[in-house]
């Protein structure tokens, strides 16, 4: 069944704060629309609304001509409404499929569970995506790119008219990417309306046909996509217009600060052997699963001791057993995938950004409160984050600012070498540019900073130069004129360098 969707004069508060203020939006049956905006512009809120998560102060929602008004997920499911959260909504010690049908399991009579039918059902559905996933796994076993794909599956099989994604392709690789797309474009030409939120502009053009943007809860632009280009999309979300030029700065590199020598753990990386100066920007990029994250994790301790070759900080071999010795020795690690391994989701803002330098500041056994709120401000300050109280939980900041937290913990560390995995993943536009500010901000402090990210152009604006990995292996450097997106993914898809700097044809 197809349906229209017609939301009016949208309004939402929490308290004092007015987040969506007469917001009106519109969605076609078998269109794809792009919901844009800087992280706390409102797009969650109103989809929470849609999705029966929230209600709204006041306003209506139709769809077609019968007026709705939800007051669970169960009620905005029944009328044709799919939504995946931003936050991965799975349980753990559940198989795939057990996740995939958790909402209407399918049964015999007598009611004995059907587990070889949703089991097949399951089969289907990814033969259809091109996945080669085990619907008995469980979902423990699965990374986080494999945990969204089965959020994208079960939405998939509750037949919506209307699916609302909420950033689905975060932590894709490209050729997961685009199979949600085809799946996405199919479902589009079968009459499916889609909402689709993210803050990758590049994919907005690629597969939207309109667009609606957001800001401070207000909706100040929408149209069609083939209209626009990620110039204006990115000035209509924070109000100006959105420098996409490479950061240049002066590079003043001092001593050599870490060095790998012949680095191999016999599973995810082999024969890895660079170096890092204080004071520079080291890209690290490639496709996902190519072993970046688990060789800087075995550098920061997280990975145990179970590898072979060196670790040099400062001219001083080293071999960190655990996080804590990696700390000791002036090595810091900001992971990938905030929400599952950098957050303490039932911890306040204060207690996320200095627990990394808590046993520093003990007096007789007691945490010096005093002292704990004293460095956490003055790296509130200095990364500019936009927090209420101290006490309010880490969740109720906004993406970007829920970054800058973890970033702030690691900071307050004083590192001499600072690792950051992914460090926009999940962050708008406007954060991005604060954050490669600091990152360059940082080096130019003498900190050796190590950036790995899937992103070619954000490896091409912050780094002085990168390495690409291809299934483990380092292949190849670019910098300068060679560090552009063409070069990159021809290493990252497995191409070699020439022995003259250039990239292979």
């Amino acid at each position: 069944m197809i349906l229209n969707l017609t939301m009016q004069k949208i309004n939402k508060s929490f308290g004092v704060n007015h987040v969506l203020k007469d917001v009106s939006f519109q969605l076609k049956g078998g269109e794809i629309c792009a919901l844009l905006g800087e992280n706390g512009a409102g797009k969650s809120t109103l989809m929470n609304i849609l999705g029966g998560v929230l209600p709204a102060d006041s306003g209506t929602i139709w769809l077609d001509d019968k007026q709705q008004n939800f007051h669970t997920p169960v009620e905005s499911l029944d009328a044709g409404i799919g939504f995946i959260h931003q936050e991965l909504n799975l349980i753990n010690d559940l198989t795939i499929y057990e996740n995939l049908f958790i909402t209407h399991f399918l049964k015999k009579k007598g009611g004995i569970l059907d587990a070889a039918t949703m089991q097949r059902k399951a089969r289907e559905l990814f033969a259809q995506m091109n996945l080669d996933l085990d619907p008995k796994m469980m979902v423990r076993d699965l990374d986080a790119s494999y945990k969204q794909i089965v959020e994208i599956s079960r939405a998939l099989l509750q037949n919506a008219s209307i699916i609302i994604m909420d950033e689905p392709t975060t932590s894709l690789t490209e050729p997961e990417i685009e199979r949600v797309f085809a799946t996405m474009r199919t479902l589009r030409d079968q009459g499916v309306g889609i909402v689709f939120i993210s803050h990758k502009l590049n994919e907005v053009m690629e597969i939207c046909d309109r667009y609606t943007v957001l800001r401070d809860g207000n909706m100040v632009a929408e149209g069609m996509v083939q209209d626009t280009n990620p110039h204006e999309l990115a000035a209509y979300m924070v109000g100006h217009e959105v420098s996409t030029d490479v950061l240049h700065r002066e590079q003043k590199y001092g001593e050599l600060m870490l060095k790998l020598d012949g680095l191999s753990d016999g599973k995810y990386f082999r024969d890895i052997s660079l170096e890092v100066r204080a004071g520079e920007i080291l890209g690290v990029t490639g496709l996902l699963g190519d072993g970046r994250s688990e060789l800087f994790q075995t550098v920061f301790g997280a990975m145990g001791k179970g590898y072979t070759g060196t670790v040099e900080v400062a001219g001083k071999a080293v071999k960190p057993r655990n996080t804590h010795q990696a700390l000791d020795y002036g090595i810091a690690y900001l992971p990938r995938n905030r929400k599952e391994n950098a957050i303490l989701k039932d911890m306040s803002i204060l207690d996320n950004g200095s627990i990394v330098y808590l046993p520093k500041i003990r007096k007789g056994g007691f945490i010096d409160f005093a002292r704990q709120k004293e460095l956490f401000h003055k790296q509130v300050e200095d990364l500019r984050i936009k927090m209420g109280l101290d006490e309010d939980l880490i969740t109720s900041l906004s993406g970007g600012n829920q970054q800058k937290v973890v970033l702030a913990k690691w900071l307050m560390a004083e590192p001499k070498i600072l690792i950051l995995d992914n460090p926009t993943q999940g962050v708008d536009v406007g954060a991005k540019e604060e954050i490669y500010d600091i990152i360059h901000s940082l080096a130019n402090q003498g900190v050796a900073v190590v950036v790995l990210s899937s992103e070619a152009q954000e490896i091409i604006r912050v780094c002085d130069r990168s390495l690409v990995m291809y299934h483990g292996e380092l292949v190849g450097e670019v910098q300068g004129e060679s560090m552009n997106e063409k070069n990159i993914m021809f290493l990252a898809t497995g191409g070699t360098k020439t022995h003259e700097g250039g990239v292979a044809q």
